[in-house]
């Protein structure tokens, strides 16, 4: 069987009905790779706040906690995701992470002190109490900010004193013991 030659209306018609193809809904071809760092989109459901304090930093208790809440120079071991209230981009998120709670942002320590071990709350902090008009990396200025964070565990300033001290005596202990001592120390 002969084939006509391939003409000008026909790829015409191949054009069309690739356009009408695209207008009607048809998704793009998906990329096998993945972008990463991955960086979800939160739900609009998921970026709103129940409560507020009184100083502006709203609050959902989504899982309650017990026991004695940080203070202020305590430390926390959490789990969180930051995303941007406006489209719910995330910028940041971490698993079992330990933090200085008198050294994040404002909005951010207020919530933590909020917490309980065991507790998953979402705090929504409004741009004076996150990072201002000056913005960080992917936060952009003046954005208002949501977090989602799990208090795994938290301790004093002077626990965490007495556990490096004993973590520095043991390595020592090792070192007398006649253990080499690591790389970086030698």
């Amino acid at each position: 069987m002969i084939r006509p030659p391939v003409t000008s209306i026909a790829i015409a018609i191949a054009a069309a009905l690739a356009a009408s193809a695209g207008a009607a809904g048809a998704a793009p071809a998906a990329s096998p790779i993945i972008d990463l760092p991955l960086n979800p989109v939160i739900p609009a459901a998921q970026r709103t706040c129940a409560a507020k304090t009184a100083s502006g930093v709203g609050y959902s208790a989504l899982k309650a906690g017990a026991g004695a809440r940080p203070g202020a120079t305590d430390y926390a071991l959490v789990n969180y995701i930051g995303y941007l209230a406006a489209d719910g981009k995330a910028f940041d998120q971490g698993l079992s992470t330990p933090m200085q709670i008198d050294r994040v942002i404002p909005g951010f320590a207020e919530g933590l002190q909020m917490l309980t071990r065991g507790a998953i709350y979402r705090f929504c902090i409004p741009a004076v109490l996150g990072y201002g008009a000056e913005g960080s990396g992917p936060i952009p200025a003046n954005a208002d900010l949501v977090f989602q964070v799990e208090l795994l565990d938290s301790r004093t300033a002077a626990e965490v004193e007495a556990i490096r001290q004993q973590a520095g005596a043991r390595q020592g202990g090792d070192q007398a013991a006649g253990t080499p001592a690591p790389a970086s120390q030698r």
